[in-house]
C-alpha cells in the first residue's frame, strides 16, 4: 500500500529539515530589513556638497528634478526639488554628480509618506548674477568649486577672481552697472560670458 505523500521519508524529511533551519527571506516588517552597501535607495542631496550646478537635472531620464531660479529675491537663490515619487532610482543623478558627493542614493527604501510634498527633497543655492545685464552665471557654490579646482589658474578670469576675494573680504558686493554697452572700464566685474565678449571688444 502507497503512504500519503506527507508521510513518504523524503518529504518528511525536508519537512523536518525546513522546520529547524532558518528561514531564507527576511522578518522584514516585523524586523528592520539591513540593505547590502551597493543598494541603490532614495536619493538624498548632501546641503554641503552640492553646487548646484544642475547637472542632476540634465541626465535625469524621469525628468523628477526641476530647477527653479529665483531672482527677484534677496540674495538670488537657486532651488533644485527632486520629486521622490517620480523617481525611478536609477542612479544617474548620483553617477554624473560634478563634486561626485552631491547627491547620493541612500539605504531607504520604505518611502511611505501621506502628502506630496512628503516626498520632495530640495536644496538651496545662492546665485551668481551679472553685474552688467543681470543674467544668471551660476551658483556661487560652483564658482567657488571651480576656483578650488584652478588654483592659481582661476586669477586669470575677473569673474572667478572677484568672488574668490569676496571670501578674504577684499571686495565690495557689485552693484548693477546702468549702461547698454559694455565699456572696456567695466573689464574687473562679475560678468556673463556675453558681457564679458563686449567688455573685451569695446573700443
Amino acid at each position: 500500500m502507497k503512504l500519503p505523500c506527507l508521510l513518504q521519508p523524503r518529504i518528511l524529511k525536508l519537512a523536518l529539515k525546513s522546520l529547524f533551519s532558518r528561514p531564507y527571506t527576511t522578518k522584514f516588517p516585523f524586523a528592520p530589513y539591513e540593505p547590502i552597501p551597493q543598494f541603490r535607495g532614495r536619493p538624498r542631496y548632501n546641503k554641503d556638497e552640492c553646487i548646484g550646478c544642475g547637472a542632476c537635472a540634465e541626465v535625469c531620464p524621469s525628468k523628477c528634478i526641476d530647477v527653479i531660479n529665483d531672482v527677484t529675491s534677496n540674495p538670488p537663490k537657486r532651488r533644485l526639488v527632486q520629486h521622490l515619487d517620480q523617481c525611478i532610482w536609477c542612479g544617474q543623478c548620483e553617477r554624473y554628480c560634478t563634486t561626485e558627493k552631491g547627491i547620493k542614493q541612500s539605504l531607504e527604501y520604505d518611502c511611505v509618506e501621506f502628502t506630496p510634498g512628503s516626498f520632495d527633497d530640495s536644496v538651496e543655492k545662492e546665485l551668481l548674477l551679472c553685474e552688467c545685464c543681470g543674467e544668471v552665471i551660476a551658483p556661487v557654490d560652483q564658482i567657488r568649486w571651480l576656483v578650488k579646482r584652478l588654483g592659481p589658474l582661476a586669477f586669470t578670469n575677473p569673474t572667478l577672481m572677484l568672488v574668490s576675494l569676496k571670501e578674504l573680504a577684499v571686495v565690495d558686493d557689485g552693484v548693477k552697472i546702468e549702461s547698454d554697452t559694455a565699456q572696456r572700464g567695466q573689464r574687473i566685474s562679475i560678468q556673463c560670458p556675453k558681457c564679458r565678449r563686449q567688455t573685451a571688444l569695446a573700443v
